[in-house]
């Protein structure tokens, strides 16, 4: 009988990793994880599949378009989580007595949208989120946007910039309006004006949430305030007087630029964008965009905002929230389009060459040397010409070759070959540690 090969594919949306993306992924994450650490934020993880009813209509409309949903094999309605902070609110009520207020978490997993793809956007992705949960106080929010400024700085952006803005302020202004009753759908127009332009915006506000030109107009007029946060601020304060929300949200951005300058973080790198105003539904503070300035047709890379209400439909348990998610596979695509993304294949820095059958144990032993002094390394699996062990070595991007044979090991000493430069030294066995420990921190610096 004929075997029928089945052809080797992936379903659109989804990708493959190979080494070398899924090594400067894996570097990604690690910086994410040191930067929510060092902030006191704690790991927890989730599953993949919740209750649909758990995830439904927490993100909006087009959210619930996007989600995977289906019945599973015991004819329950389950569905595939599209965020982390979702589960996060049901975690929180579920765990509350154990976890403790105000509570700190960091996830990091991936999540599953039924979108459409483009260019560093997927249907399977990875987030790195981190919340603040159990505390309604703006220090939160403004810790939350430290953290956003120190990730990007440790994962070597000099130049990007955090658009904030709060929900209070547009909700105080659609309250003047008198479009209070119509705000989700007046906030969701409003966060597609990037994409389709003040005129297209003005006549969704128009045609599909039922508010006048002139209304639509006034929302425009504000989301296009622009200039520095403290003159913004100031016209805003005219502008809202009398609605009490609007006013909150306006003394809550004063204290954070305000705050944010005073713990010394690049203010350059801080916006105040009244334009924002994030899709989702459960968003009523702060809310953060984050784009890279060599590349900001690639859109918002680390978005989030505060969330006091999300968590209401699991508990009676008053649990606010803040928090932000870095899009890991879109951030990813631009690191690799700015030549930010090393081209290598394997993690190990050493390769060691196989070239005596008898020195076997040898070369192992001294790999393991290497490894226990932190430097990752590996022996070549075998013994054939040195020309072919270098090739395999360059393809791979290891950046050093170590060779030995029984002429080296009467003597003593490696041959040490600088794969980058070429250049090729004699080392002693007992300095092949150190020699080596200085190769590697010389190319990384």
């Amino acid at each position: 009988m004929d075997r029928r090969i089945i052809k080797p594919s992936t379903l659109k949306g989804f990708r493959d990793y190979l080494p070398s993306a899924m090594i400067a992924r894996e570097k990604l994450i690690d910086t994410a994880r040191q930067v929510y650490r060092s902030y006191g934020f704690s790991p927890i993880d989730t599953p993949a599949l919740e209750f649909s009813e758990i995830l439904l209509g927490k993100g909006g409309e087009e959210s619930d378009r996007q989600i995977f949903r289906f019945i599973d094999q015991g004819d329950r309605d389950v569905a595939m989580r599209f965020d982390l902070t979702v589960p996060l609110a049901r975690f929180a009520a579920q765990h509350y007595h154990e976890i403790g207020m105000p509570f700190k978490r960091y996830h990091i997993g991936s999540v599953w949208r039924g979108e459409n793809t483009s260019r560093g956007r997927y249907r399977e992705f990875m987030q790195c989120d981190f919340d603040t949960i159990g505390t309604t106080s703006n220090a939160a929010d403004i810790e939350t946007l430290l953290v956003i400024h120190d990730l990007f700085d440790r994962l070597g952006f000099s130049k990007f910039t955090i658009r904030v803005n709060n929900r209070l302020v547009l909700n105080g202004l659609l309250e003047k309006l008198g479009l209070a009753d119509k705000a989700s759908g007046v906030l969701r127009s409003l966060d597609k004006l990037p994409k389709i332009g003040r005129d297209k915006v003005i006549a969704e506000m128009v045609e599909r949430v039922g508010a006048t030109a002139e209304q639509a107009g006034e929302v425009l007029s504000l989301a296009e305030l622009k200039g520095e946060p403290a003159a913004i601020l100031a016209k805003l304060e005219t502008q809202l007087a009398g609605s009490d929300v609007g006013l909150t949200g306006v003394a809550r951005l004063t204290e954070l630029f305000k705050t944010v300058a005073q713990a010394g973080a690049n203010t350059e790198r801080v916006e105040l964008d009244l334009s924002i105003a994030r899709g989702l539904d459960y968003y009523t503070g702060t809310i953060y965009e984050t784009f890279l300035g060599d590349l900001p047709g690639i859109g918002s890379v680390c978005s989030g905002g505060r969330y006091d209400n999300l968590a209401e439909l699991f508990t009676t348990q008053k649990l606010p929230g803040v928090g932000a998610s870095l899009g890991l596979d879109r951030l990813l695509a631009a690191m690799e389009e700015l030549g930010m993304v090393e081209a290598a294949s394997t993690p190990a820095k050493v390769l060691i060459a196989y070239f005596d059958a008898n020195h076997l144990g040898d070369y192992h032993r001294v790999a393991r040397e290497l490894r226990a002094a932190g430097i990752a390394s590996e022996v070549y699996p075998e013994a054939v010409s040195i020309g072919e062990q270098l090739k395999y070595a360059s393809r791979k991007g290891f950046k050093i070759g170590v060779i030995a044979g029984d002429r080296e090991f009467a003597a003593g000493h490696w041959q040490v070959k600088n794969l980058i430069t070429r250049e090729q030294a004699t080392v002693g066995t007992t300095e092949l540690v150190e020699h080596l420990s200085a190769m590697i921190s010389s190319t990384q610096s």
